[in-house]
């Protein structure tokens, strides 16, 4: 493994405070196995695009990409930003809130693109939502990564990452810490982009380059875990599965009229 970064910008309060709670517990509790981390460039703006199985691979991913010099900002689901206390550091961590399946959603994109454009690192999540795929491979890519990229030129550098979801199962609440699991990351070469960049951002060119994008992660997954993914992308809408939240639990009344009232209140 190359020799990592030492970082050289300055990380605030917030993150300083983060790096402090958690990566003590990370350097305890798991074993790494990291690759690729020279393929994150040392300073600029940069779109990290990473697979997603577990609510616990975001502490993961920053743990990797800030052992290679770089501050992490991730697109996070706005209700985080409304908590009292996870709120005001997120929102200090300069993390980037998104409003999913609300009018809102274009705010994201337009704060991610800032973000890139003033040279930070974003992570996306291709895949918007923890993968619904049964065996937790990658599903189809929704084209916000791509967006962003093809709108400010910037380098989309394929993670896959694989064993959080052995400490935190997705959508469960009680970590197995014991025995000490092994995360393995990896990062790629930048995603060959550069024939589309002048292309207009067509529906066909953003479904394109997502699936550039979405491929070249499967490829490190499959390096990771020594299995073949399976030949067809798992599609949650055709196999009517929910987007967003826990896929084996029916949504309540309650929910969904909390969502509409902060619907309301954004508009």
């Amino acid at each position: 493994m190359a020799k990592a970064r030492r970082l050289q910008e300055p990380r605030g309060w917030a993150f300083g405070f983060c790096v402090a709670v958690v990566e003590p517990p990370l350097l305890l509790l798991t074993k790494r196995r990291w690759e690729g981390g020279e393929n994150i460039p040392a300073r600029g703006g940069c779109i990290l695009a990473a697979n997603h199985v577990s609510h616990l691979d975001p502490f993961t991913c920053a743990h990797f990409v800030y052992s290679w010099g770089r501050i992490v900002r991730f697109l996070a689901k706005a209700e985080i930003f409304d908590l009292p206390v996870l709120g005001r550091i997120v929102r200090n961590a300069k993390q980037i809130p998104v409003y999913r399946l609300t009018s809102n959603a274009s705010e994201s994109f337009v704060a991610a693109v800032d973000a890139v454009r003033a040279g930070e690192c974003v992570v996306v999540y291709p895949e918007g939502t923890i993968t619904r795929q049964p065996d937790l491979w990658p599903m189809r890519g929704k084209t916000g990564a791509a967006r962003i990229a093809l709108s400010c030129g910037a380098p989309v550098i394929p993670l896959a990452q694989w064993g959080a979801q052995r400490i935190l199962a997705p959508y469960t609440l009680r970590p197995r810490l014991l025995p000490r699991k092994t995360i393995q990351m990896t990062a790629g070469p930048p995603v060959e982009l550069d024939d589309l960049r002048a292309l207009p951002l067509t529906p066909e060119v953003l479904v394109e380059a997502t699936n550039r994008i979405m491929d070249d992660i499967t490829r490190l997954l499959e390096d990771i875990r020594g299995e073949q993914a399976p030949a067809e992308r798992f599609d949650p809408r055709s196999a009517g599965v929910r987007l967003i939240g826990n896929p084996h639990r029916q949504q309540g009344r309650r929910s969904r009229w909390r969502r509409g009232s902060r619907d309301r209140r954004r508009g």
